[in-house]
């Protein structure tokens, strides 16, 4: 799927909150390698003058509740976002005011980023693309947790990424990975 790469461009940042830790589903597999890649996204991004939006998932009770003090950055993350927007449904575009803030600022195009990779994450790039935003998916820059379906199949993160990968491609999205995006990033500036 060609995009257009002198369209603006926001790195979201959806979810990468301390309240996934008290989850019964969380398990640390997998999580260094994937903070690894979504800080050097992020840096890029700061490096590059791209904004970086974060967003927090929120909802009454339990750890997503701000009460719980856990809707916070999920460390060792560092981050200084350009915006923040807080979400009650998994899209970061329904009741969050993030489109209207794209569409002030000329955003036209969304690197996606995050936890869940099958939830959160998927749920705004199709829902981005729907709205007519340019969308890169950087899978490598998503975290999730093993799910078992209804079958009592145990789908690790790796599957569910794939997968998630699989359903996005040219039809929502660019799968793209960090240092590919870096590189279009330093193409750009370049030009």
């Amino acid at each position: 799927m060609e995009q257009d790469m002198s369209a603006d461009t926001a790195l979201l940042v959806i979810d990468v909150q301390e309240s996934f830790r008290h989850r019964p589903y969380f398990t640390e597999t997998g999580l260094s390698c994937y903070l690894e890649r979504q800080q050097k996204l992020i840096d890029g991004a700061t490096h590059e003058g791209i904004p970086v939006i974060q967003i927090f998932h929120e909802e009454d009770g339990g750890p997503f509740d701000p009460a719980s003090g856990f809707v916070e950055t999920l460390a060792p993350l560092s981050i200084a976002p350009d915006a923040i927007f807080r979400k009650r449904r998994h899209s970061a575009l329904i009741g969050t005011g993030l489109e209207t803030y794209l569409i002030q600022n000329g955003i036209r195009r969304l690197i996606i980023s995050g936890i869940r990779t099958e939830q959160c994450c998927e749920t705004t790039t199709r829902h981005a693309s729907d709205l007519g935003f340019l969308v890169d998916f950087v899978a490598e820059a998503t975290h999730s947790f093993p799910m078992r379906d209804a079958a009592d199949k145990l789908w690790s993160a790796d599957e569910i990424r794939a997968r998630t990968e699989l359903v996005l491609a040219g039809r929502f999205a660019r799968i793209m990975t960090v240092d590919s995006i870096l590189a279009e990033f330093a193409e750009r500036k370049a030009a």
